[in-house]
């Protein structure tokens, strides 16, 4: 008896296989042949803090973990540079020199070199207490300590007067016998030259993710190449030395400079070769991510480090690099999404298949870009409620889908009124139209968050690709809103208005916002369009049509 395939059921298997393709092209290994010199880094930053850890509630390892990961370096770094001399000890002045961890005997047990760091703020008597413990700790390991770094970025801060600095510089210059130097980005160098005199090592920071106009990976090296000659000839009696360099793994887009890990090993490796053959000294930033900076920079700031937060190296200096090494989970999520979608409506209509798999691949870069960012609480609290939201819409979207092909009588009109009235009330109404509205303004509030004040927020894409999804089905399936309140009519033009202005702001270089403006102008279109053919001005009624 010969049996044969259901169209439908053809249709997810072929798709299935499809979507696995889709996720494994741009995760195939990369930069194999983008090779470091022989050896190993000249330098990492290292700041000791884990995961729950951070600067803000005083929490510190241990100093077994800290010689973990002083061993983790040694396999890939000669030296560490580490920014205070303090850092994780009591708070009480009296036991500060007495009970702080000693980085440098543990650096010198791992066969590490060290830059040590003298954190230099706006409280003097703080400012004292770093000077002599890093003047002691300088003192007690010369084979170990090549350098005293006296402040980091004080100017940049605008926390001490330029001749107070000069002043701590030469107080601790007097009491070591290891070369000093002061740290600092480009500008402040060359604002305030009269520094250099005070010190042997005159450290520069180069930065070009963070640069007020960003650059690419290739200009950001030539660039490179270009300022140190430039401080070499500004500053000739003064070893000129970069104090830290480096390229984000994950973050948002900055004109042309895209953070990823593919691009930040090709930066490392090109940089370090670069460096070598022209002999210039070199710290690169950092070696572990940091949670903890996601506070203040944004998930960029969290995401410098050579290894991850949970101490797992993201590429090797040679040899291929995978984009995203959990890449197969996030496929297979998807085609699981997609068949499940087609299946709830019976694998009948094949105009809706590629529509269901759409969706699924949309939840699964959802959960992608949610998961492995989960910071601190509010984030959670907010994967929490968006992640089963954009599941349960998915669902909704194709059954909507579904019964527009069908003819069915759709659902009455939720107005945006009634639905924030229900918000109001701690109520969260799970249907079409009440979902449409709340991601609809709730991409409008984002959006305005990036246009005022957007310097270290991501795209939100990942909280709203299945709505996006949705939208371009509504336009293909020609559903368009019949009435609008005014709720619905400021949330869309806002959200179009907003993402074309965001667009300018950012640039035909940066395609993560460009990407993102064009899924924002999709959101908004069915209700725009809706109002431009002069279909839904008026508020609706209680019981009319959507």
């Amino acid at each position: 008896m010969k049996t044969t395939v259901k169209p439908g059921y053809l249709a997810c298997i072929m798709l299935s296989l499809f979507t696995l393709y889709m996720w494994y092209s741009p995760n195939r290994p990369q930069a194999g042949d983008v090779a470091m010199p022989a050896g190993k880094l000249n330098s990492l930053s290292y700041t000791p803090y884990r995961n729950g850890q951070g600067p803000q509630d005083k929490t510190f390892p241990p100093p077994a973990q800290i010689a973990q990961d002083l061993a983790l370096i040694a396999s890939q770094a000669n030296g560490i540079r580490t920014y205070a001399a303090l850092e994780g000890t009591p708070a009480e002045t009296a036991t500060r020199l007495a009970n702080h961890t000693d980085i440098a005997a543990l650096a010198q047990q791992a066969g590490l070199k060290m830059w040590l760091g003298i954190w230099l703020g706006s409280d003097t008597k703080k400012n004292a207490d770093e000077m002599a413990a890093g003047i002691a700790e300088a003192n007690a390991y010369p084979g170990t300590i090549t350098r005293i770094v006296v402040g980091n970025e004080v100017l940049l801060r605008r926390d001490l007067s330029v001749d107070d600095l000069n002043a701590d510089i030469d107080y601790v210059h007097a009491q070591v016998k290891q070369p000093v130097a002061y740290a600092d980005v480009t500008d402040f160098w060359k604002q305030f030259p009269q520094v250099a005199p005070h010190v042997s090592i005159v450290m520069i920071h180069i930065l070009p993710y963070w640069e007020d106009k960003p650059l690419s990976l290739d200009a950001a090296l030539t660039s490179i190449q270009s300022t140190t000659t430039t401080f070499k000839k500004l500053f000739p009696a003064n070893q000129i030395s970069i104090g830290e360099t480096g390229w984000p793994s994950r973050g948002r887009w900055r004109g042309a400079a895209a953070p990823s890990r593919v691009n930040e090993a090709v930066y490392l490796r090109r940089f370090a070769t670069q460096a070598t053959a022209d002999g210039v000294d070199y710290n690169v930033i950092e070696a572990f991510d940091q949670n903890w900076k996601y506070k203040d920079e944004g998930v960029a700031g969290a995401n410098w480090g050579l290894w991850n937060a949970h101490r797992v190296l993201k590429f090797p200096l040679n040899g291929p690099v995978t984009e995203r090494p959990s890449w197969a989970w996030y496929a297979v999520l998807s085609a699981l999404m997609g068949a499940a979608l087609f299946a709830s409506i019976g694998c009948r209509n094949l105009r809706l298949a590629v529509p269901s798999f759409a969706l699924g691949n949309g939840f699964a870069i959802a959960c992608m870009g949610t998961l492995p960012l989960l910071y601190d609480k509010w984030q959670l609290l907010g994967a929490v409620v968006n992640l089963p939201l954009q599941f349960i819409f998915a669902f909704l979207v194709i059954a909507r889908a579904d019964d527009v092909f069908a003819g069915n009588i759709l659902s009455p009109v939720i107005p945006g009124s009634e639905v924030l009235s229900s918000l109001r009330r701690f109520r969260l109404p799970l249907n079409y139209q009440s979902l449409w509205f709340i991601f609809l303004a709730a991409a409008a509030i984002s959006q305005a968050i990036l246009v005022l004040n957007g310097r270290y927020f991501d795209t939100p894409m990942p909280v709203f690709i299945v709505p996006i999804i949705a939208a371009v089905i509504r336009i293909w399936t020609k559903d368009r809103p019949q009435k609008m309140g005014w709720e619905e009519l400021v949330a869309s033009f806002a959200l179009a208005a907003l993402a074309l202005l965001d667009m300018i702001m950012e640039g035909s270089a940066n395609l993560e916002f460009v990407i993102w403006n064009i899924g924002a102008l999709a959101l908004a279109a069915p209700c725009v369009l809706a109002a431009e053919s002069k279909r839904g001005i008026k508020k609706p009624k209680k019981k009319a049509a959507f």
